[in-house]
């Protein structure tokens, strides 16, 4: 067999890896990788030597002249060779904290003769533990639009957060990025399990394909029942987004229970059930790095890393999570052509913002048409910025002292700790190699201040 591999990051190495520790497969194939390649290079390419063509994420399906059935992929390939049942989660945020979420909770309530994996780009990938997974085991599997874009398979619980438009510079426009997403649920049968997020338009286009048993949330609302609501209130993570991720993980959860435990039980009485286990998992949850993660307070000011937010809604449920609380946001990245007005808005309506330090190439365009007084454009000193959110929060922190009538700011009720929140609402390949890369150093320099 005559395998091609077409680009050779994370995934790229993990199929060459299969194949090599496979030595049945391995004796009898001959891997051939294409390291680095323009996508309009692949138009020209001959691909009729080869059996087998996996494709990594960012490389479309339609730039490459193969008869479909050669085209593959690490997820689809996975998908058609593993034999345990798999829940998987997609949305444009929040899908790794509600992938750690299920992992955890459906871990807690399955048999122990079970195994829960945990993949994606999230876990491990893939292949890497497709041979050790056995059938009584679980997957739950993290997948992004380019892992959906050609998938035959839709996992037999899926999970759908918010969809917001997202990676244009690779889809070639949103309804391309919302039909590869769709992939999650466009094979499932009226046997499997859809849960969504109802308050979203473009969830809700994706739910339509799906003949599953639909699940829908949000739910805080809307359950009175105190089980519910000692449940959430285990959850010490901020933010509401967070309460979201953990509703959409314990309905996950439950499906999980109805469709391989044979439960009977109404969720409601599900929760009453298994109640002190999920308590006691959701209480030891914590945000994954770079995910609205408490760095330090000093001086009075608490730092926070969102580097993972590239999009308005993430930075908009960064914002949401932090109420009344005075902020000095650091935003901006890698500008990828997105209409920075929600961004914009978000930003300098936020009745509780001390200035905005503007970085990358998108500060520009997001200082455009605003008042001077609300933001400070820092360029690309990512150092400089921090140490100008430092200076206003503390500014602002000795202004709200002095206000006060007493001198202890522990005894002052009054004075509110300010927030300096790295969420840039874009990426970062403009100054720095990834969002971890951006978060790390942040962190880095945060811990550095005196």
């Amino acid at each position: 067999m005559n395998i091609l591999i077409l680009g050779y990051g994370l995934e790229g190495k993990s199929v060459e890896n299969f194949f090599k520790h496979d030595s049945m497969l391995y004796e009898h194939t001959k891997i051939d990788i294409l390291k680095s390649f323009e996508k309009e290079e692949l138009l020209f390419k001959d691909f009729s030597n080869y059996d087998l063509i996996f494709r990594t994420p960012s490389v479309p399906p339609k730039f490459i002249p193969a008869p479909k059935e050669k085209i593959t992929s690490v997820t689809k390939y996975f998908f058609q060779n593993c034999p345990a049942p798999i829940i998987g989660i997609t949305g444009t945020k929040g899908k790794g904290t509600t992938c750690t979420f299920i992992q955890k909770l459906v871990s807690s309530l399955a048999p122990l003769t079970s195994h829960v994996h945990l993949v994606g780009n999230i876990g491990t990938p893939a292949l890497d533990i497709l041979p050790e997974i056995q059938k009584n085991d679980i997957v739950v599997y993290e997948l992004s639009s380019f892992q959906l874009w050609d998938l035959e398979k839709s996992p037999q619980i899926s999970v759908i957060l918010r969809i917001e438009p997202d990676h244009l510079d690779v889809h070639e426009n949103f309804e391309e990025y919302l039909s590869a997403k769709s992939n999650i649920v466009t094979h499932q049968t009226n046997q499997d399990y859809c849960i969504y997020f109802k308050n979203n338009k473009n969830t809700k286009k994706l739910v339509d394909k799906s003949k599953s048993i639909k699940l829908s949330y949000p739910l805080k609302n809307e359950i009175n029942s105190p089980e519910f609501q000692q449940i959430i209130s285990a959850l010490k993570i901020p933010g509401p987004h967070n309460v979201e991720n953990l509703e959409a993980a314990l309905l996950a959860t439950y499906a999980y229970c109805k469709k391989f435990q044979n439960l009977k039980e109404s969720f409601i009485d599900f929760l009453k059930e298994y109640k002190e286990t999920i308590i006691h998992v959701v209480q030891t949850l914590e945000p994954l790095p770079h995910h609205l993660e408490f760095v330090r307070t000093l001086n009075g000011v608490a730092y926070y890393d969102d580097s993972f937010s590239t999009v308005s809604p993430s930075l908009e449920a960064a914002l949401n999570s932090f109420g009344s609380l005075p902020l000095v946001l650091i935003v901006g990245g890698k500008d990828k052509g997105f209409d920075l007005t929600p961004a914009k808005r978000l930003i300098f309506s936020n009745p509780y913002l001390i200035k905005a330090v503007l970085i990358g190439e998108t500060a520009q365009k997001l200082a455009e048409n605003e008042d001077p007084e609300k933001y400070v454009d820092c360029g690309t000193d990512f150092e400089l910025a921090i140490k100008t959110a430092q200076k206003l929060a503390e500014e602002k922190l000795n202004e709200e002292e002095m206000n006060s009538d007493t001198c202890l700011v522990d005894a002052k009720p009054d004075v509110k700790t300010p927030i300096v929140l790295l969420s840039p609402c874009a990426s970062s390949f403009d100054m720095f190699e990834s969002y971890k890369a951006r978060g790390d150093i942040f962190k880095q320099i945060v811990n550095s201040l005196k």
